[in-house]
Order: C-alpha cells, then structure tokens, then sequence
C-alpha cells in the first residue's frame, strides 16, 4: 500500500514543480491548475481497491497541507462551523441552513461551502448566497497554491506534494473565509465524515447527519453500520450532535459514535408542528426531514453564539428562509428559455434512495403527470447517467419500482413502461467535439470506458430488460451532453406536443446539460 502511495507522491511532485513559474493570473489559469490536480481513474481505482485503507492518511495529510498555508487546525475555530453530512440531503440541509441564518442575522456574513458544483467551480464557495467572483475566486486561488508550491517541506514522507482537487478546493474555503472574516460557516462533508478533508475543524458549533444510504461502498463501507460509522466521525467533544430518523441500525450506530466521541447530546430532530404549512423553497417530500434538520442545526448556532435569541418554536425570519431556499439541480422545474414547449426537470439524484425520491417528485400530478385523469398532450424524455463504479443498473431498478409503485398510487392510468416515449443515456462529456467546459473537466473516467461508451450500453441493456417491450429505437446510447441535446430539441421542434425532459443520475450531468442548454441564466 505505502508502495501506491509513493508512485502516486512522486508523480505528483514531478507534475507540479513544472507549474511554478506560471505568471499568469487569470481565472482560466486558476481552473486549469486546479483541474491538473483532480485523481485519474487509476487511482480512483486504487482507493477502492484498497477498501478505504488510505483513508487513514487522509487527515494528518490534511492538517500537514493547512499548516503549508501557514495556519494551525485551531485557527478554523474561528469559521464558527455547521458540520453537514449523510449519504442524501446534506447539499439541500446546507442550502436551508444558510438560507435561515441569512435571513435571520441579515448583518452576518455567511460563508457556504458545498461539492460538486454545476456549472462552475466558484459555486463551491459561497459567501451571503453568491459565489465567489472569478476575479475573488483567482486571488484566493493562488495565495494558496503559491504558498504550497513556495514551501514543500513535509513531515510525512507518503503526503504527495499538492493536495488532490477537492482537498485544495477545501483548503481554499478555510483560507477564503478566515480572510473574510465571516460569522458563520456552513461546511458541507464531501464523501463519509471520519476521514474527509473537512473534518479538521477542532470545535465546530453544532453538527448534523442527514439520511444514511448505501454509497461510495469502496471507501466507506458496504453496510449501513459501517457507512454511520464513517459519517458520525463528525461529532466532536462537547459539540451538539444531531440527526434525522434513521434506520434503526444506522441509528444505533450513530448514538454510539457520539458517545464515544463525547458529543455534548445526541438529539433525534423532533419534530415541529409550525413547519407543516410552511412551504418549502426546494421541492419533493424528502425535503420535509432536511429542511427539519436546518431549523434545529440553525437554532442550535444562533442559541450558542446570541444568547437572547428568538425562543419561538419557527421565528418568522426562519420561514422567510425555508420559503426562499433555492439550491439548483435538485428537483428543479426550469422553462427552456428558447423553446416554449420544452420543460427541463433537474435532480442530479445518484443514490439509489435519491433517485426514488427524484421519481417520487417528477411522476406525481402538477410535475411530470398531469393534475387529472385526461389523456397525456406531452413527450416525456430521460437524460440519464451514472458516475465510474456506481451500479447503474440497480440504480433503473429503483426508478422501475418507484415509478411502478407512484403511477399506481395516484391511478394515472399510465405504466411503467410507457411513461417514458424516449430515454437517452449519455456520458457527462460537455461537448459533442469531445470536450468539455472547463469547470466541468474530468479525468476520472476510464479511458476506454468513455471510448466504447461502457456504462451508457449497459444502462440501455438493463432499461431493455426491465421493460422489453419498451421500443429499441427509443433508447439512444450517446458520448456527449451536446448530443442528447440535440435529441431533444429535434423532438421539441418536430412535435406539436410539449416535452418534458428529467435529468437524473448525476449532479454532473446536470451541469453539463445547464451548460450546454443554455439554462444558466434561469437554473442558477
């Protein structure tokens, strides 16, 4: 394993040094950097082949490359952090809880900080709701990259000489905000808790587990006690710790961790009855539980740090919150600017519990079905795709089921199988040239996976076999965003009848087809 680790180390060292003498200092330079540090599929693979065991380099590494910028862990105490992980919900509990802080301490200045991001990098930092500017993305950016590229001395002999790309990015969000100086920080777990880049923080505020899931098996684990474990690896000593209902095992597991990690109390959100009529900026009923947690995790911090603050069970400035909420690419209805009858339905959904939510959102009446029982006046179109490892095909099963089981709820008198009129699966490149924006650059996937289009064939066979009688020449297996696309605005201007087009499967694919459709002014 330390043999991996040292290949790896060595390659990077030799990949970065080139890259000093760089006297440009324009945004684009930033993200080209910055995607020069993202891990290729051979060493993604290889962290799933280790079954997570290079994990336990993850955090000393970590605090070994804060201290390379020049700061010690207990300086991140002064971000005033919200904690935020679980497998499904931890983007949206995010949104809400900054959503709610914003509105209630207008006078605070609220750093965010939340993975993947859609279109642009810069949306992965943000402070009083916006993201970074490309001009205050690119200052931040390199302070941090010149201080690590100036100083490579390192205690660890195994710690490569540049972070990978989400370790930087995060790095950049401790610098960003300290220098700042906000009042509050909303940091969202990239993957698991224990191990994750953001969990150096010695003493956050409050912090919360949303709902467990079966994901990222390869370094977390393929049950859901070990999956708890991981994520309850944020609670900290004398720090509120807090978590939605789970399944009983999952939940067992997480009243353990924080007693071991010596939390300061363990709370299951209760619920309160003042939410029921309020209505929630981000839709699907899973948003009920996250949106729950955010009032809790927000009344939590604003009790600990405002000692006479608000005792009302939901102030009025916490609805102003939940009602404005907005968090696009999850359960997101967007008018196609140009084509009047073209609806895009956005949920980067890539859990197997997610995409349930996801199909239990689009085939209910008002979204993707209509509000009585008249005959069906629109096309329906599935963009579709997996991320590398992800079990594709379990993950249509899922959408069968739910959509078998909703249709048959609310007696729409449609099936299954021809709810859809077409599905595309498509891989996550941007463009039809092959290439991709570059915000959207990714060197992650197999090479020869993308080149044979693996993953989109065997989403076609599996859709095949779950509905045989679904039409052959329905199902398009293509290499671009760009492509699908196309697809659909040749079906948008030769039928008479509106379409109504879900994205699902990948938060990247959901940027790409923002981008490439041309929806950002709209979506974002």
């Amino acid at each position: 394993m330390m043999q991996i680790r040292n290949f790896f180390s060595r390659c990077l060292s030799l990949s970065y040094r080139g890259r000093r003498g760089m006297s440009t200092r324009t945004y684009q330079d930033a993200v080209n950097n910055l995607n020069s540090l993202q891990s290729n599929a051979a060493t993604i693979e290889a962290v799933r082949a280790s079954g997570g065991r290079l994990s336990q380099f993850a955090i000393p590494e970590m605090v070994e490359y804060l201290e390379r910028i020049g700061y010690k862990t207990d300086d991140l105490n002064a971000l005033k952090v919200i904690h935020i992980t679980g497998t499904k919900g931890k983007g949206s509990t995010s949104a809400f809880t900054d959503s709610i802080l914003r509105h209630t301490k207008p006078e605070w200045k609220v750093g965010l900080y939340t993975s993947p991001h859609l279109v642009a990098v810069r949306e992965r930092i943000r402070v009083n709701g916006k993201p970074l500017s490309e001009e205050d993305f690119t200052k931040y950016f390199f302070e941090v990259w010149d201080k690590l590229q100036a100083n490579d001395s390192r205690k660890l002999e195994s710690t490569p000489f540049m972070p990978g790309y989400f370790r930087f990015v995060t790095l950049m969000a401790f610098h960003t905000f300290l220098s700042l100086g906000v009042d509050a920080t909303i940091l969202e777990v990239g993957v698991g808790g224990m191990y994750d880049s953001t969990n150096i923080v010695p003493k956050p505020i409050v912090t919360g587990v949303t709902a467990l899931g079966i994901d990222h098996v390869g370094v977390l684990g393929k049950t859901l006690k070990e999956i708890a474990w991981q994520k309850g690896g944020i609670y900290k000593e004398g720090v509120p710790a807090f978590t939605v209902e789970q399944p009983e095992e999952g939940m067992k597991v997480l009243a353990e961790r924080a007693k071991e990690l010596k939390a300061s109390e363990f709370i299951v959100t209760p619920m309160i009855p003042e939410m029921v009529n309020v209505k929630l900026g981000l839709a699907g009923a899973h948003q009920v539980g996250n949106s729950l947690l955010a009032v809790h995790l927000a009344k939590t911090f604003i009790h600990q740090l405002d000692l006479e603050s608000e005792e009302a069970p939901l102030p009025r400035s916490f609805i102003d919150g939940l009602q404005s909420t907005r968090w696009p690419g999850r359960c997101q209805t967007v008018a196609d600017p140009g084509y009047s009858n073209l609806t895009w339905y956005l949920d980067g959904a890539h859990t197997k519990e997610s995409l349930e939510c996801c199909i239990q959102w689009f085939s209910q009446p008002g979204v993707g079905v209509h509000l009585n029982s008249t005959p069906r006046s629109f096309q329906r179109v599935l963009i579709f795709n997996t991320g590398g490892g992800r079990a594709g095909p379990s993950f249509l099963e899922a959408v069968y089921n739910q959509l078998s089981t909703q249709l048959g709820q609310i007696q729409s008198g449609e099936d299954a199988p021809s709810f859809f009129d077409r599905v595309i699966f498509c891989t996550n490149v941007t463009y039809a040239d092959g290439g991709f924006k570059g915000d959207l650059t990714a060197v992650s996937l197999p090479p020869d996976d993308l080149a044979q289009l693996r993953t989109q064939h065997q989403l076609a066979d599996a859709w095949s076999s779950l509905m045989p009688s679904f039409p052959k020449d329905h199902i398009h297996v293509l290499p671009s965003v760009e492509h699908a696309i196309r697809i659909v605005h040749r079906l948008t201007t030769e039928c008479d009848s509106p379409v109504k087009a879900l994205v699902a499967g990948s938060l990247h694919l959901v940027g790409g087809v923002i981008e490439v459709a041309d929806l950002a002014e709209v979506a974002l």
